[in-house]
């Protein structure tokens, strides 16, 4: 949804996370560590030259992307490790005859189980599909749309718009709904839009891709290549209406409280009543719309566009969406144009990897449950905890001393920080999958009950009360967020791992890894967007004139910093699309790096570790977590769509800015000028 993407800051971005490890005979397998790993530096450069290379050139060197994968993180190798271990308790839960089969242990297993027939799956083709396919098809007029629409979005397709449940920014206390806009196949508007030579050649495989997924459906090619052309356009038409991802990042342009009867006035000819009838919602009054330019062009199309041409666009959004689903030459063609043409990978995943995501996409929770109970004992939560501890107070002691800060803003970020509430590991409320059925025989009718039974969770929110125990990841997941609605920081089990978090390391380790991710998330709460969010995470200034003033001038530097990078032929990095992670990553670091030497006070100093202090180690570490062998056309994508700076400059930029680095890396004085910023930039 077009909410997660704005308000859900994250420390990676989730598609990245899709990705994972599969064996392969010609390639190096990528390694993963325990505390530093020298043995994948590149000692031969100097580390006031190139500190990302300095401390990861050899890894870098020495690793092949597998054919399955657009890139190598270290995050998405962990999330392999994870993997395998989820694939063996799949394994076990569907091969266990005495599971009662209420239980989530069944379920799983169920689920798994369905989605690994694969001679079923090649048996069926595209039948499972043929229900959704002639509700569209039986659409005899206008007024038959929104409902249409409400089906597709119960079952997972965002087609036209998106909607969905979220906190009132301004009443964090209660759940709304939200509209907003969406629909879109390919990654983002410019895709649809610029001239770019690489853009326009995706363009053109993208029509050739539409049409042959509809040949393989049983429609004629001339009757393909048409409705290729009429799907392009109609989602060309939606881009062009759509924000650019810098616009969305501003909570106040797209937070716009309406009745239902405004919503209709914006949009006339279209009742919007009946999309919320269909979904449940026939007494719904109020909701947000995120985008109303964007509601008033898709209202234009619901009256304007043929019946005919929506048709063919509903049925294409089905499509692309279970593609990946069905029999062999759905899942290789979908791949080809998803995997091949956007982001350079060869081959797709194993069918067990992929098997394995949808589940943990899909019953996350349940198979979380079984996941925590083998591999998250309580004492990582309790290090973890200690850890936080340690982050928040160094924070709490920063915010009581900034020279730019005056009493009043002081005061309200303090009780912003005190308030903020930590999750670490997994809910402590899990949730119930009493309501969910699954079959053991259709792998996509599984998938469609559990999208519905996913999607009627979340809208069953709408007029309750905010339930704060609730969680926006799986507990494998190997990443971690901070809501602001929630004021909130979360760490899910399958990031506090090595070489992120290590019990038997030392502390430089720990806090040049996990402890920069609490950093980060930490000072989510007080980037550009999370400033604007209260103690109680309403959207509320609470900053004075001339401290907002300041903010924006620092934040300025770090946008102009960003914006000079290049990662790839003549494409920079967005600094305004990026400007909260650049943020985040930057007082994480600080932080975290003060927080490092709090936790050494009235310690015997150290020894040297491998022949670098603890000072070098704790850089070290901080570089290593962000590791990462990416494919040129992945990269590309990355630029474009991306809310974070690729990895090299999540490294070379927060150093820059930092003189603790240029100390613990003793520099000849020319290459400090030529390298930390002549006015270091220093938020938090």
């Amino acid at each position: 949804m077009m909410r997660r993407a704005c308000w859900f800051l994250s420390l990676l971005p989730l598609f990245v996370l899709v990705w994972t490890y599969a064996e392969e005979a010609n390639a190096k397998e990528p390694r993963l560590w325990r505390g530093i790993d020298t043995a994948g530096m590149d000692l031969s450069c100097k580390p006031w030259d190139d500190f990302y290379q300095y401390a990861n050139g050899k890894w870098i060197a020495e690793t092949d992307i597998p054919a399955d994968r657009p890139a190598v993180f270290v995050f998405t190798l962990l999330a392999k490790r994870n993997r395998e271990q989820l694939r063996k308790t799949l394994e076990e839960a569907a091969q266990d005859k005495n599971a009662p089969k209420d239980s989530i242990r069944w379920k799983v297993g169920a689920f798994y189980r369905s989605g690994m027939d694969e001679k079923k799956i090649e048996e069926q083709g595209a039948k499972p599909l043929q229900g959704e396919l002639e509700r569209i098809a039986a659409l005899k007029d206008r007024k038959d749309l929104l409902p249409a629409l409400a089906r597709l979005h119960l079952v997972g397709p965002s087609a036209a718009f998106a909607f969905a449940s979220t906190p009132d920014l301004k009443n964090s206390r209660r759940v709304i709904a939200e509209w907003s806009q969406g629909g879109l196949s390919l990654p983002d508007r410019d895709y649809y839009l610029k001239d770019d030579a690489r853009l326009k050649k995706i363009r053109h495989e993208y029509l050739a891709h539409i049409a042959k997924m509809f040949e393989l459906l049983g429609d004629k090619r001339a009757d393909a290549e048409r409705a290729a052309q009429t799907v392009l356009a109609f989602e060309t038409r939606l881009a062009k209406a759509s924000r650019a991802r810098a616009d969305l990042r501003d909570p106040y342009r797209n937070y716009h409280l309406m009745s239902v009867a405004d919503m209709e006035k914006e949009t006339p000819g279209v009742s919007w009543k009946s999309y919320f009838q269909a979904l449940g919602l026939g007494d719904l009054h109020e909701l947000t719309v995120g985008q109303p330019d964007f509601l008033k062009e898709v209202g234009q199309m619901i009256v304007q566009t043929p019946l005919e041409d929506w048709k063919v666009y509903l049925r294409w959004k089905l499509l692309t969406s279970y593609a990946d689903k069905l029999s062999a030459p759905f899942v290789e063609e979908d791949f080809h144009f998803k995997g091949t043409v956007l982001t350079g990978t060869p081959r797709n995943l194993p069918r067990w990897e992929r098997i394995v995501q949808a589940t943990d996409h899909l019953l996350g929770e349940a198979l979380g449950q079984l996941y925590v109970e083998k591999h998250f004992p309580p004492e990582a939560r309790d290090k973890a905890e200690a850890l936080v501890a340690n982050l928040k107070a160094t924070l709490r002691e920063r915010l009581a001393k900034l020279d730019w800060m005056q009493p009043k803003t002081r005061q309200e970020a303090l009780r912003k920080l005190d308030a903020m509430a930590v999750k670490i590991g997994h809910p402590v409320k899990w949730r119930d999958y009493s309501g969910l059925a699954v079959d053991r025989d259709v792998y996509v009718l599984n998938v469609m009950q559990a999208q519905e039974f996913q999607t009627r969770f979340d809208l069953d929110k709408i007029g309750k009360p905010v339930d704060r125990t609730q969680w926006e990841m799986t507990p494998p997941t190997v990443n971690a967020y901070y809501n602001p609605s929630l004021n909130e920081i979360v760490f899910p089990a399958g990031i506090l791992q090595p070489p992120f978090f290590d019990a038997k390391a030392d502390d430089a380790v720990n806090y040049g890894g996990i402890g920069m991710v609490i950093g980060h998330e930490l000072t989510h709460g007080f980037d550009d967007q999370g400033r604007k969010f209260d103690a109680d995470g309403n959207l509320r200034d609470w900053w004075t004139p001339q401290d907002a003033e300041t903010y924006k001038k620092r934040a300025q530097e770090i946008r102009e910093q960003y914006s000079k990078y290049v990662p790839i032929d003549d494409l920079a990095i967005n600094g305004e699309q990026t400007l909260g992670e650049n943020i985040a990553d930057l007082g994480g670091l600080k932080i975290s790096y003060l927080a490092f030497k709090k936790a050494l006070q009235g310690k015997p100093a150290p020894a040297k570790i491998d022949g670098f202090t603890p000072e070098q180690r704790f850089f070290l570490s901080y570089a290593m977590i962000w590791r990462a062998a990416v494919r040129d056309e992945f990269l590309r994508r990355q630029v474009r769509t991306d809310f974070h700076s690729p990895a090299r400059f999540r490294v070379l930029g927060p150093l820059y800015n930092t003189p603790e680095f240029f100390e613990a890396f003793p520099a000849p004085e020319e290459a400090v000028r030529n390298k930390l910023n002549p006015k270091p930039v220093v938020i938090w």
